[in-house]
């Protein structure tokens, strides 16, 4: 059984869209792009090669991964490019793309049971990267295993959100943290089932 890690950058108000750069996601008049760069030091790039060190494989989107196969086999001299290159990309898409990023394959079919059964396979952790639509279907079919969610310090007030309307209520757990120089929360967190509530109120 493969474990699949969400791996995405939020705003304080849960804004995931177009965090790397002014051309990344401008659908819906997004004016913000390239939100996190700024923030970047010397922790984050540690915790980011440590989340690669180890041989994984990747799920993404349509639009991430075109945007990933444009850049990454021309930055070989970046950080994380290698594993990112050498790594099988499984791609969740409703057209049929012509994918000639090496090691890419196409999820034929439903996408949720495409994953599913990937799931069920021997083999390593699937890294999901940026790819909204995509999570909200992960999410949706209660696929996600983990999540590594990198929280930066400023609000957008608009733009697509990792939980976004119709996100099915559940309770996380927070496993792991750490805080940038920069003021960046770090957190990973795992699902704990559904939430329990209560109440202050007095007897």
């Amino acid at each position: 059984m493969r474990e699949l890690i969400v791996n995405t950058f939020l705003t304080l108000d849960g804004v995931m869209q177009a965090p790397g750069g002014p051309g990344e996601d401008e659908s819906g008049g997004f004016t913000h792009g390239g939100w996190s760069v700024n923030y970047w030091d010397e922790e984050m790039g540690q915790v980011m090669g440590d989340a690669m060190s180890s041989r994984f494989d990747l799920l993404l989107g349509r639009k991430t991964y075109d945007i990933f196969a444009a850049y990454w086999p021309r930055a070989m001299d970046q950080p994380g490019a290698k594993p990112l290159n050498d790594a099988t990309k499984y791609v969740a898409s409703r057209s049929q793309p012509t994918l000639e990023w090496s090691k890419s394959v196409l999820i034929e079919g439903d996408a949720a049971e495409g994953i599913d059964a990937l799931k069920r396979e021997d083999g390593p952790e699937l890294q999901v990267h940026a790819s909204g639509n995509l999570i909200q279907t992960l999410i949706r079919h209660a696929l996600v295993d983990r999540y590594r969610l990198w929280l930066f310090p400023l609000v957008i007030g608009s733009g697509k959100r990792l939980f976004s309307d119709g996100t099915i209520p559940s309770a996380l757990k927070l496993v792991e943290s750490k805080v940038s120089t920069t003021g960046v929360v770090i957190g990973t967190y795992e699902p704990a089932g559904e939430i329990v509530t209560g109440s202050f109120a007095l007897d």
